[in-house]
């Protein structure tokens, strides 16, 4: 059993890990029950959303033959407190839903929507099921960063994640760094199944043309405030005409960067969230890509862009204002420069890369580092092997 704050149909980081995941474990004979809300995220494609069923508990088959077994869900707001409402609401709808499911041999709770951790041991403690957290992101290091709450509830949260995290079966990390953190904390068993991406979408992207025009450089993902992008746009408004920025996406702090954009006069260009066939146009286009993370957050330094690897595929050169592990995949690859999170180093690094154009042809070591160490099926198949190995040791 898989509990989520997000699945099919809507395009987020933990449905494109688990769509992935699933296809393959039920290649391999894997019943999946998926708790998750009723899709209403504002990014899913406008076919996909099914206004009609926000209100029921219907129960639907997923693209693999998995049962989703789905419940209310509010609508996809835009501020942090309201995504933590939004994922309070659903994290408690999760518990009676899941019990009306066919009990299971294990339950997976997928996180960074933090009130799931605790629905997810709920669940598994009244089924007397042995529990897997899965942390793609660095929590509770992440909330003390983002001051997500009072230091009081701080405190708590971090408690609580601690315990939950230490009474697990199984804690599942994407970067190799924070499972040794987590092991120092007093976490049994931990084990790394990175990010990656399915060799069916990883993009076909023809090598970069040569234009006469400013450097174009795109940033395709979420704005939020863990992406910290606010650097980027004075970097574009300190580079001028030099450049053409393109912003591809939606999140939070959207209507923040616009607003810092109008006041520098940056020449970036904002669009909405892009599905198929348009994401390899916006590359194709593309110079360089933007992969960005705050750099005021340490627990950053634990944490790798699911985007990073898409774009390592495309073999477009990568700004990236990265740290850890991220960049040390970057420079391993060859793939880009690594850039300090300021707005005269990238704009500088963006004037380097308009004088030295042969710094910018495509590379594809990046594309041959994905396909050795981020395909999807590879890691599903590597993940199976520490789910029954949880499940045995318990039931044994």
């Amino acid at each position: 059993m898989l509990v989520s704050h997000s699945y099919w149909p809507e395009s987020t980081p933990p449905q494109r890990r688990w769509t992935a995941f699933v296809r393959v474990f039920r290649e391999y004979g894997w019943d999946i029950d998926v708790v998750a809300p009723h899709p209403v995220a504002v990014d899913a494609p406008a076919s996909s959303r099914r206004k009609r069923h926000l209100l029921d508990f219907a129960s639907e088959v997923g693209p693999s033959g998995e049962v989703i077994r789905r419940f209310p869900a509010l609508l996809e707001p835009h501020s942090r407190s309201g995504r933590l409402m939004r994922h309070c609401i659903t994290a408690v709808l999760s518990v009676p839903r899941a019990l009306l499911a066919p009990s299971p041999d294990l339950v997976v709770v997928t996180i960074p929507s933090l009130p799931h951790v605790v629905a997810g041991w709920m669940i598994a403690n009244l089924r007397r099921k042995p529990l897997v957290v899965e942390m793609r992101d660095a929590w509770p290091d992440l909330a003390h960063d983002s001051r997500v709450a009072a230091s009081a509830a701080t405190s708590i949260l971090d408690a609580v994640m601690t315990r939950i995290q230490r009474n697990a079966e199984m804690v599942v990390t994407v970067t190799e760094g924070f499972r040794r953190q987590l092991i120092t904390r007093g976490v049994r068993k931990a084990v790394t199944v990175p990010n990656g991406i399915s060799s069916e979408r990883l993009p076909t992207v023809p090598p970069r043309r040569v234009h006469g025009g400013p450097l174009r450089v795109l940033y395709m993902g979420n704005h939020g405030e863990s992406q910290g992008l606010d650097v980027v746009v004075r970097a574009a408004a300190i580079a001028g005409s030099a450049v053409d920025v393109r912003f591809v996406g939606s999140g939070t702090a959207k209507a923040r960067l616009e607003e810092i954009s109008r006041k520098t006069g940056a020449n970036v260009d904002f669009w909405t969230v892009v599905h198929g066939e348009s994401i390899a146009r916006h590359y194709e286009w593309a110079d360089t890509c933007v992969v960005s993370l705050r750099a005021d957050w340490p627990s950053f330094t634990w944490t790798v862009p699911s985007k990073t690897f898409e774009i390592l595929a495309s073999g477009r050169h990568i700004t990236a204002i990265l740290r850890g592990e991220a960049a040390k995949i970057i420079e391993e690859t060859g793939s880009g420069d690594v850039v300090e999170a300021e707005a005269e180093a990238i704009a500088a690094l963006w004037s380097e890369l308009t004088a030295e154009p042969d710094r910018l042809s495509a590379n594809i070591r990046g594309r041959d580092w994905v396909l050795d160490h981020a395909d999807m099926r590879s890691l599903a198949e590597q993940y199976m092997k520490s789910l029954v190995e949880a499940a045995t040791k318990t039931t044994s």
